[in-house]
């Protein structure tokens, strides 16, 4: 009869480790899968609620018709003409004060959750004009104050379902849909404002808004003060600025934000409106430039008042916005995902004891063997997921850990032919499930503990190893046989 060495011993076991990773992969494969069908249903959940939400403004726009020189080519000659074009002019808070109340809850739908909430935005814009406007390229006499207009902004406008308020100086404006700042893609409303010009005015605004997943804020122009507070536990704050160390309890959080004029580097006039931010909110990013752009005019009058050609109103930079998302407590898929890519871990230290105690210990083990103990360790991955989305991922984690552990343990049994061996084999896979857990809840000190295993792993394959002669075991063993 013919021993094998245990070398060749050992390249049949990486050989069907090997074939073991395309069953891991095919879980890794899993986990994706699912995720893309939660997202598909949190996309269903909030798709008659609203979206992620961009707040913009207010801001005040007045028209303005500055006298220009125009020049043309007319029958091969160089010709000049005075036009007057009418433009934009985008006048930011001096400072703006904002308050925000966010009320959460979750919906579900079959085993699908989705974060959504109704919030309350309500704060006081100080407008003024500056006392240089004519450097900007603007003079007082050019502005077209009989259709100066103060406009607020809501990305998705389907959230906008509890109206809203904007009073001047104590008395209501009559609101009217649209015409949003560019942030928001022209959503939103606005009021035609009764102001000359003449010094300063504070408008006070409030209204209702439905989200789902995060809230952003545009500021601009001045200083803006951002107060939010809410009773969800797990927020994010993301985006070009951070508030001040926020208040985050069992009752839920408070941040708030203080931004000055300088940090953002925007001009208090302007004569392009900043354009669609990109939204960062954790795991997810939502692009407002997808947000359909407000409808480009051309409108341009010559001194005459005929129409001519002219200036397009043209957006501005991107707008840098401020972010708070209400993110779940625990990302299952994400910690699912991060398990499977330490299966091979837990292949190769449960091979490397059946190893041991093939070569050291006597015990004979195939590789049908090491084949079946390989499933039942791929397995556990796919008991995880699909206990996770039912049960939460702490107790999935502990029933299907659990489970494999028996399953294992008893089978090492029959394999080793011990039940002493048995115990050992059910000792290191609680140490590996449980470092598994610590790893996942730890990524910061997850590449230093699983260095340090490795390390620890390798001193002791080498320690019991130490004596073994790797080239002529497997013939002292033929000899015996003959």
């Amino acid at each position: 009869m013919t021993v094998r060495s245990p070398g060749v011993r050992l390249f049949l076991v990486g050989v069907v480790a090997a074939v073991l990773a395309i069953p891991l992969m095919l879980v890794y494969a899993l986990v994706y899968d699912r995720q893309e069908q939660s997202q598909t249903a949190q996309t269903a959940i909030n798709a008659g609620w609203g979206g992620p939400q961009v707040v913009a403004g207010p801001v005040v726009v007045v028209p303005f018709r500055p006298i220009q020189t125009q020049n043309d080519v007319v029958d091969g000659r160089p010709v000049s003409r005075v036009v007057e074009v009418e433009k934009l002019l985008y006048l930011s808070p001096v400072e703006n004060r904002v308050q925000t109340v966010i009320d959460p809850q979750e919906r579900t739908k079959s085993i699908y959750q989705s974060v959504l909430y109704q919030a309350q935005v309500s704060g006081t814009a100080t407008f003024a004009l500056p006392d240089d406007l004519q450097r900007f390229g603007v003079t007082r006499d050019r502005l077209l104050w009989d259709r100066a207009e103060v406009r607020l902004g809501a990305s998705d406008a389907r959230g906008l379902t509890e109206g809203g308020t904007l009073k001047l100086a104590g008395r209501a404006l009559a609101l009217q849909p649209g015409k949003g700042p560019a942030a928001t893609g022209g959503e939103g409303f606005f009021a035609f404002l009764p102001w000359d010009g003449e010094g300063a005015i504070s408008i006070e605004y409030a209204f209702g808004l439905r989200g789902s997943r995060a809230l952003s804020l545009m500021p601009r122009g001045g200083s803006t003060r951002w107060e939010v507070k809410s009773t969800w536990t797990s927020p994010s704050f993301s985006g070009a600025f951070l508030p001040g160390k926020p208040a985050i309890d069992a009752k839920g959080f408070t941040a708030n934000y203080a931004i000055d004029k300088l940090a953002l580097g925007q001009a208090p006039v302007l004569l392009a409106d900043p354009g669609p931010p990109t939204v960062d909110f954790g795991a997810i990013d939502y692009d407002a430039s997808t947000i359909p752009p407000p409808i480009i005019t051309e409108r341009t009058m010559n001194a005459g008042d005929a129409v001519s050609r002219g200036a397009i109103e043209v957006l501005g930079p991107p707008a840098r916005v401020v972010t708070v998302g209400l993110v779940e407590p625990v990302n299952l898929y994400s910690k699912v995902n991060r398990s499977v890519k330490y299966g091979f871990l837990f292949i190769g230290f449960t091979f490397l004891a059946f190893f041991l105690f093939d070569v050291v210990a006597g015990a004979r083990v195939a590789a049908a063997e090491y084949l079946l103990t390989g499933a039942g360790l791929v397995l556990f991955f796919v008991l995880l997921l699909a206990f996770a989305e039912v049960i939460g991922f702490t107790a999935a984690y502990l029933g299907a850990s659990a489970a494999i552990i028996g399953l294992l343990t008893a089978y090492s049994a029959a394999v080793l032919k011990s039940w002493r061996r048995a115990r050992f084999m059910a000792a290191l896979l609680v140490g590996l499930y449980a470092l598994l857990f610590v790893l996942l809840n730890l990524e910061a000190w997850s590449l230093l503990i699983g260095g340090v295993m490795l390390f620890l792993a390798l001193a002791g394959v080498m320690y019991a190893t130490r004596n073994i002669d790797w080239s002529n075991m497997g013939h002292d063993e033929e000899a015996v046989e003959a």
